[in-house]
């Protein structure tokens, strides 16, 4: 499961829509969460090594003060204030910039929004501040709007046609289409909703839904009232029949009201070439109640929005905006509806225009947007692969200026990645200006994300909240004394050093929302908000760059939003909060100004420790022990780089600059003081000695200035960030800071060196000095090569003063940060400083092998483990849960996609590549895919994309997924697993042909295998020696062993190859915290532990020959061996042409003519006809099954065998088993004929128009002419038989139940056969409906016909 940045919503309404979104930066204000704790009582204080801070030292951020960037003091809001609050531009010098400039608020701008898809419809997106379209194109770069429409039709003489679900449509006469061809797709609508507007709708259709379900269960109920009246006394049995049939009918209807789900309605989708443009109609007829509404001819035809910038809506219910773009020649259409309100959100910051209302413009109100969809609607809004190069592409090829992005997550390796490959083009070749989130992750450092914070040619923003903010947008009693960062926020330094956020801007407002959340605006906050704010700001100096005839680049525009930006915060390290600091477009547009003649140049710094080629950072980050307690040289190459159309002797030659280099700690970074740097760059040395400084946190900087021109301010840094743990040197190693002092937004950073052999922390915090609640952040980071940063994080909401213990992972040897914030809105206005008292404990047991396998036989694993620093409880549990099993791929399928959406800017196509995955079911369960190359990464990975998708054999999707796959809950069943890879690389893709897949499933909680300790090898086998815990004691190691499952205990549903995953943990929490019992999961610390199944045991009996009781001469046996293998030809052969259906009639012929009554044989000539497609006669076909069946049914000897089955003895040997088994094999084969006939008879009946009533059914039986019932008296025969109501032959029940109009009968029959089929079959599902409407429950029959489309699809949907 992917470990997401903290990612939440906060809005005014936050019923009307999702609290979570994967990838959006968004943020609660008001965090109400359990925390992730285990509570204790008061804890042991002894041999505490004590560290007390200065408890009156309480450091405030020093934010810019003045009314110039709402930092406010003793002010009380107006109505144009608050509603300028709502819509922060002030703390960014926005609207001073526009008030000064006015024709530079964003004209000739074109911003590309990546996110979760902008509704063209919404409030202030219809026009800019000069009357120009507001958006230019809307686009759905991830695909999950995507219809097949590659199927042609032809309309009838009636101008109809037949949709893709089954419905016929009728086209408006007046759409013109010269080819005459009609490309006919559809959609189930729900697939292209957020999860909040379909839990609306369903609520809506449900209620509609239930009134004429409460009818109709009137109706029933009256009509048994009606007969138990008129019969007061039943002991006909027909009659009885008939009131079970009734009292069905009510049963049936109340428990469809208790099973109803609503997928939803199904949309028909058609698209056609008017001669000039591709055009699309959506029939809509299924979302509402009112006859004539929603047809497709009433349908305003759209086409691509960049050509006419036209939308529509589905419904007036729904309210939902979408788009439609056509692709591959009219084989593609493109539905685009946003998968969250995020996305408008943040285009409404961005540039939205009010005309009336001017306080609530966007920052660039006269900027044009370009919406590029990259939240997957199918993952709930999560960003892929595909949709974030689609967007790239689309924002090359509509040459927008900017791009934000307030979408993204932790990541493995910064700066690298296809996508970060992607994104260096776009910017140093076509001089985009990337913006984006920092992240909502903090506020410990190391927390930025993927791409925002972590990629050097984005601009990573993070998000700051003014006094102004507070009071009016958050509507808090009483604003903060200062602005500063919201504690979510966020911080740097990335893992190889980068500062990480490069500016701050105000990070939340109220602004648009699409039209289907039923309101104009509401409240979000996050760097999902700052990030679009600072984007804004730089479309404002783009605007007034290009009106200046000032080249853009975004080099330039970077280097005046750092060097202009007012510092947030009085201390250095307050740049890995808030970086550079708060951006200010005037003085930004200024530095512009003055710096138009400077080359545009981005100056690339690599960093290397002396003597370590490998790794290359971008900064210098101390942050373990041993590198803080020595000094370290350092070498640094800047290498300036110019656009890739930068000319070789007019910019790269010439290109010459005296370096003025400065070290904002002298002490403890020393640098050269000056450097000619060329266009080839240079290199230098710094010497870093953190020696002589103090526990905690140190940031430094060293900065180069041009000598000619100092006030370009530094031209690039390099930080030196140093977080100097503090050594916990008691046994037990304890360590306690008292008197922590809090106020809101207050944040302490604790940094420890975790003693080697820790494995977890208990921590307690204990809190005092306050009466109302007060809500803390608690996070822990600790860093490794190669891996993400390992956080723990809890939120915790303390009533009243109390304590709260919390256990948590650690690694022994590695830096920890320990970072405590009050929540900058918590006790705001209470004037109260909250008094923390923090113990922490390190406990720890260490183990030889943190990953166990056992390999498949008898024997144990042995385990050796020990406690370095203290007395350990020893007390390992094991338990295995999951079967994982591998696969192969059954096929791969290499293409080259179309060029319309995925030619990269580099003119590169992309290709893709489909494997193919086959596993079943024996039972329902839950699974997980699993690839362990590929998950887990979206950024930071070398391939495009992956995408996979489980569907049954009737194309029914059940799950999709991408780099983070979920668990997904199938009935028992064959399913097959497609997996979608993208490269432009085709020999990348090659490789992957025969990638090994796992699926994994959860063992239900009966199924767990707990395992067997024992102190003794033989352990398992002997069944002695049993281990159970013990007591560990520091430099003592104690060896012990773990057992395999008992093959008893393997599940059936775990072949030979695969393997029984679980968790195994050894130490206990002290007595204080909670026993986390039996489940090893609940442990701080757990590690994985396997068991390969060994192949399954061969029966021996297999492979014996003839029984020497057998009588029959060699002549015999040979001669039945030879009539068998005659069978089985003749059953193999198929029989798809008219030449292979001849040589099986003649083949058939001959053998019967052979073989005249051997039952075996003429099943399998019934079994051949049944497998025939029906021609055009069906009625033929069916009296062929007819005969077919009757030769069966007349070779068996039905009075024997009904005497031998009456007999109830069991075989005492071998021949009377056999005999046995013959016997059973004749009498299914004659049920099998007496059902085939049965169908055909009835089938036959339906195609001749013939139903019989039950009066006509009297009338017919009283006349002693008419010829008796063929179908009553086979089906009297049947029962003879097999018992009727078996899923296998209730087809006939069902159907007999139906004649004798018993239809609430047949229907609960048919329904028992449904719930036993797995796959589902049509034709059952058909005859359902078809019952449904003979009693007239229609609001039913729509019902089922809209589940049809999802359990029937016509295709598989597009990737």
């Amino acid at each position: 499961m992917q470990s997401p940045l903290s990612l939440a919503l906060n809005t005014a309404h936050s019923n009307q829509f999702p609290s979570y979104f994967r990838s959006l930066f968004l943020t609660h204000s008001l965090l109400i969460s359990a925390p992730k704790s285990y509570f204790s009582s008061k804890k042991s204080r002894d041999r505490i090594s004590t560290c007390t801070e200065n408890s009156s030292r309480i450091l405030i951020r020093a934010m810019p003060s003045g009314e110039g960037n709402g930092a406010l003091r003793n002010f009380k809001l107006n109505e144009s204030t608050f509603l300028a609050s709502l819509m922060p531009k002030k703390e960014i010098a926005a609207d001073r910039f526009v008030e000064a400039h006015p024709e530079y608020d964003g004209r000739g701008v074109i911003i590309a929004i990546f996110d979760s898809g902008v509704d063209p419809a919404a409030a202030g997106l219809q026009e800019t501040s000069d009357g120009k379209p507001k958006i230019l194109d809307v686009i759905d770069c991830t695909g999950s709007g995507d219809i097949d429409t590659s199927t042609v039709v032809k309309a009838d003489d009636c101008r109809c046609i037949r949709g893709t679900s089954g419905a016929t449509l009728v086209l408006n006469s007046s759409w013109k289409n010269p080819s005459g061809e009609w490309h006919v797709g559809c959609k189930l609508v729900y697939e292209l909703f957020t999860n909040t507007l379909t839990s609306r709708l369903k609520k809506e259709r449900e209620k509609r839904w239930d009134e004429k379900n409460q009818e109709a269960i009137a109706e029933a109920v009256k009509q048994l009232d009606a007969y138990d009246k008129k019969h007061t006394k039943i002991e006909d049995a027909n009659l009885k029949k008939v009131r079970e049939d009734l009292q069905s009918r009510v049963d049936l209807l109340r428990k469809q009201a208790d099973s109803y789900d609503d997928k939803g309605p199904v949309i028909d989708a058609v698209v056609w070439h008017d001669g000039e443009v591709w055009r699309a109609a959506l029939d809509t007829q299924s979302f509402d109640d009112e006859p004539g509404c929603g047809k497709l001819a009433d349908f305003v035809p759209l086409t691509n929005y960049r050509i006419e910038r036209k939308y529509g809506i589905f419904s007036k219910l729904d309210a939902c905006t979408c788009v439609l773009n056509i692709y591959n020649e009219g084989n593609i259409l493109s539905i685009v509806t946003d998968s969250s309100p995020h996305g408008t959100h943040v285009a409404g910051i961005t540039a939205a225009f009010h005309q009336k209302e001017p306080l609530l413009n966007g920052v660039a109100p006269g900027a044009q947007l370009i919406s590029c969809k990259i939240g997957d609607s199918r993952l709930g809004s999560m960003e892929t692969g595909t949709g974030l190069t689609r967007a790239l592409i689309a924002a090359v090829e509509h040459k927008c200026d900017l791009i934000n992005m307030s979408y993204g997550e932790a990541t493995l390796l910064p700066d690298y990645g296809c996508f970060v490959d992607l994104v260096n083009e776009v910017v140093n070749k076509h001089r985009l200006i990337y913006v984006s989130s920092a992240g909502n992750n903090g506020p410990a450092l190391s927390t930025v994300g993927a791409p925002g914070g972590t990629t050097s040619s984005i601009i990573g923003v993070g998000a700051y909240v003014s006094p102004t903010m507070a009071a009016g947008t958050h509507s808090l009693v009483e604003a903060p004394p200062e602005g500063l960062e919201y504690t979510w926020s966020s911080r740097g330094p990335t893992a190889d050093g980068d500062l990480g956020v490069c500016i701050s801007a105000a990070g939340g407002a109220v602004a648009p929302v699409p039209t289907w959340t039923l309101q104009r605006r509401m409240l979000m906050n996050g760097t999902s908000m700052s990030s679009p704010c600072a984007c804004g700001g730089v479309a404002l100096l783009v605007s007034a760059m290009k009106a200046e005839g000032i080249p853009v680049s975004p080099y330039s525009v970077r280097k005046a939003l750092e060097n202009t930006a007012i510092p947030v915060g009085g201390l250095p390290e307050d740049k890995l909060t808030s970086g550079q600091g708060l951006m200010q477009v005037d003085k930004a547009y200024e530095y512009i100004q003055k710096s138009c003649n400077v080359p545009c140049v981005w100056y690339q710094v690599k960093v290397n420790q002396c003597g370590k080629p490998t790794p290359t950072s971008r900064g210098i980050y101390l942050r373990e022990a041993n590198s803080c307690r020595q000094k370290t040289e350092w070498t640094v190459k800047v290498e300036p780089k110019f656009h890739e159309d930068a000319c070789n002797l007019d910019q790269l030659v010439p290109f010459e600059e005296c370096i003025e280099l400065h070290s904002t700690g002298e002490a403890v970074v020393r640098a050269p003081e000056y450097l000619l740097l060329t266009h080839n760059g240079r290199d230098f040395n710094l010497i870093v000695d953190p020696t002589h400084l103090s526990d905690g946190l140190h940031y430094y900087e060293v900065y180069g200035l041009d000598c000619k021109a100092l006030w370009r301010g530094p031209l690039f840094r390099i930080s030196v960030t140093i977080t100097k743990p503090k050594a916990v040197e008691s046994r037990p190693p304890l360590i306690a800071f008292q008197k922590l002092s809090f106020l809101p937004g207050h944040i302490e950073r604790k940094f420890i060196e975790v003693p080697l052999g820790a494995t977890w922390v208990e921590a307690t915090m204990k809190t005092s000095g306050f009466e109302t609640a007060r809500r803390f952040f608690i996070d822990a980071v600790q860093i490794s090569p190669l891996q993400r940063p390992k956080k723990w994080d809890s939120v915790a909401t303390f009533s009243f003063p109390s304590s709260k213990t919390f256990a948590f992972p650690a690694e022994g040897g590695l830096a920890m940060e320990l970072a405590i914030a009050q929540f900058w809105s918590s006790g705001v206005g209470i004037h109260e400083t909250t008094v923390v008292d923090l113990e922490i404990a390190f406990h720890g047991i260490r183990i030889n092998n943190k990953e166990i396998v056992l390999r498949g036989g008898e024997a144990p694993a042995r385990i050796d483990a020990e406690a370095l620093l203290s007395v350990e409880k020893l007390g390992p549990t094991a338990v295995l849960n999951k079967v994982r099993v591998p696969y192969r791929p059954i096929d791969a399928k290499l293409s080259t996609l179309a060029a319309e959406r995925d030619k990269l800017p580099s003119g590169k196509q992309t290709l893709a590549l489909v494997l193919t995955y086959k596993f079943k079911l024996e039972d329902a369960a839950e699974i997980k895919p699993q690839i362990p190359l590929l998950n887990n990464r979206i950024y930071d990975n070398k391939f495009e994309s992956q995408f996979y998708m489980i569907s049954d054999p009737n194309k029914r999707v059940y799950a999709m997924g991408d780099v983070y796959p979920d668990c997904a809950k199938l009935p028992k069943g064959e399913y097959n697993l497609q997996l979608y890879l993208r490269h432009d690389n085709m020999q990348y893709l090659e490789k992957m042909k025969h990638l090994v897949l796992f699926i994994e499933r959860t063992l239900e909680e009966k199924e767990f295998i707990r395992l067997r300790f024992y102190d003794q090898p033989d352990g398992p086998v002997m069944g002695n020696g049993s281990f159970k815990s013990s007591t560990l004691v520091p430099g003592v190691k104690e060896a012990f062993y773990v057992g395999p499952p008992t093959k008893d205990k393997i599940p059936k549903h775990a072949p030979g190859g695969s393997e029984l995953v679980g968790a195994i943990s050894f130490g206990k929490l002290s007595s204080a915290m909670n026993d986390v019992g039996k489940n090893p999961e609940k442990n701080p610390v757990s590690y994985e532990i396997s068991y390969i199944v060994p192949p399954i045991q061969i029966d021996d009996d297999k492979g014996k020959g003839f029984s020497s009781s057998c009588t029959k001469s060699v002549e015999e046996k040979l001669e039945e061996e030879l009539r068998d293998t005659k069978i089985k030809v003749l059953a193999s052969l198929k029989q798809g042409t008219d030449e292979e259906l001849a040589a099986w009639k003649k083949l058939s012929i001959t053998l019967k003519s052979e073989y005249p009554k051997y039952t075996p044989l003429l099943s399998k000539i019934l079994e051949g006809l049944l497998s025939q497609k029906n021609g055009e006669d069906k009625i033929h076909h069916y009296e062929e099954i007819i005969t077919a069946a009757d030769e069966v049914i007349d070779s068996v000897d039905t009075d024997e065998l009904a005497k031998y089955l009456s007999q109830k003895t069991e075989p005492e040997d071998e021949g009377a088993e056999k005999l046995k088994k013959k016997m059973e094999t004749t009498r299914d084969q004659l049920a099998e004929a007496l059902y085939q006939k049965g169908i055909a008879l009835a089938e036959i009946k339906y195609l001749k128009g013939e139903k019989l009533t039950d009066e006509e059914d009297a009338e017919a039986a009283s006349d002693s002419h008419v010829q008796p019932d063929l179908f009553e008296e086979n089906f009297k025969e049947l029962k003879k038989w097999v018992d009727v109501k078996s899923s296998r032959y209730s087809t006939l029940l069902v159907t007999h139940e139906r004649r004798k109009g018993r239809l609430g009968t047949a229907l609960k029959v048919l329904n028992d056969m449904i719930q036993d089929e797995h796959p589902p079959k049509r034709n059952l599902y058909e005859m359902k409906i078809s019952l449904l409407e003979q009693i007239g429950w229609y609001h039913l029959v729509s019902y089922e016909k809209l589940w049809m489309n999802v359990r029937f699809p016509a295709n598989l949907p597009l990737f």
